[in-house]
């Protein structure tokens, strides 16, 4: 316990997989996608009728803030793993170096955050 592994093979192995499979199933959604392009002319399943457009625009402000949600929900997902194992990189010598590292990954969220801000982007009017 408390040691940096030795081969860092599994998680290539894992990337590797991740990626290879992300690929097939664009792929084979691709080839198996619908190639009749028309417009239903039924009702949804809830009885509600067609209206207007399914593209039309929205304020950008929706996208900035569900932008924002998901990039500090995986700052919070990334958090909690370094700080259960920074004992154990402590262990293995490499606190310092995590540490720094973990401080410059909240730096640049911080920096972020502070231009969306100045920029008015979490701003309702």
């Amino acid at each position: 316990m408390g040691i940096a592994p030795d081969s860092f093979a599994p998680i290539a192995l894992q990337l590797i997989l991740g990626i290879g499979f992300s690929a097939i199933i664009l792929v084979l959604a691709f080839i198996i996608q619908p190639k009749k392009k028309t417009k239903p002319q039924d009702t949804f399943e809830c009885g509600v009728e067609y209206y207007g457009d399914a593209r039309s625009l929205f304020n950008i402000k929706f996208y900035m803030v569900a932008v924002l949600f998901i990039l500090f929900d995986i700052e919070a997902v990334f958090l909690f793993p370094w700080a259960v194992n920074l004992l154990n990189f402590k262990e293995a010598g490499l606190a310092i170096f995590i540490f720094v590292e973990m401080l410059v990954f909240l730096l640049i969220l911080v920096i972020g955050l502070y231009y969306v801000w100045k920029k008015g982007a979490l701003e309702w009017d």
